[in-house]
């Protein structure tokens, strides 16, 4: 059983296609623009069933490119119950803006905000006790980044290096003590 975080409009079959894994070896969870906030009960809920009883040993956080979520996220006005949810998009550009505001072509923009918030998604996951302490006990569930480009069918794998990540948020982060 492996769990997948998958915010795409796209059918459950076919992330089973794409990845390879049978009807009901994936868990999912899906939400607007693939975020994993740690103030929604339901994306920490799913992860902590996950990694503590069904003991996954990937979590996927699969994004999308053209993903609806991020262009909302850049559109400058109030959109109402969205903007805290989207403000965490937001957050992810603030963060590298310098970077965004380089890239000229409005497409590849978003696109690259994309990669960049799942690349902030996986290290959310990572955050969690669930998955810290699963992985000091375990040495698994590792987090992986990916993105689907509807145009190509294909999937960026954006090479999360899990143990790196992880080592690098637990000096504030670190829940595998006490």
């Amino acid at each position: 059983m492996e769990f997948m975080t998958d915010l795409s409009p796209q059918p459950r079959e076919l992330i089973t296609q794409i990845s390879g894994l049978g009807p009901g070896e994936a868990f999912i969870h899906r939400n607007i623009a693939n975020l994993v906030v740690n103030t929604d009960l339901n994306v920490m809920s799913v992860i902590e069933y996950a990694v503590c009883h069904l003991h996954v040993k990937h979590i996927i956080v699969c994004g999308h490119y053209g993903c609806g979520g991020v262009k909302a996220a850049m559109t400058p006005k109030d959109l109402g119950l969205l903007n805290p949810w989207l403000r965490n998009i937001r957050d992810v550009y603030r963060l590298h803006e310098k970077e965004l505001d380089s890239i000229k072509d409005e497409a590849a923009r978003y696109n690259r905000l994309v990669e960049l918030s799942v690349t902030e998604q996986c290290r959310n996951v990572i955050k969690t006790a669930a998955v810290q302490q699963s992985y000091a006990k375990n040495q698994y569930p590792v987090v992986h980044g990916w993105v689907f480009g509807f145009q190509d069918g294909l999937i960026k794998d954006l090479k999360i290096n899990h143990k790196e990540m992880l080592e690098s948020i637990q000096k504030i982060y670190n829940l595998t003590e006490g």
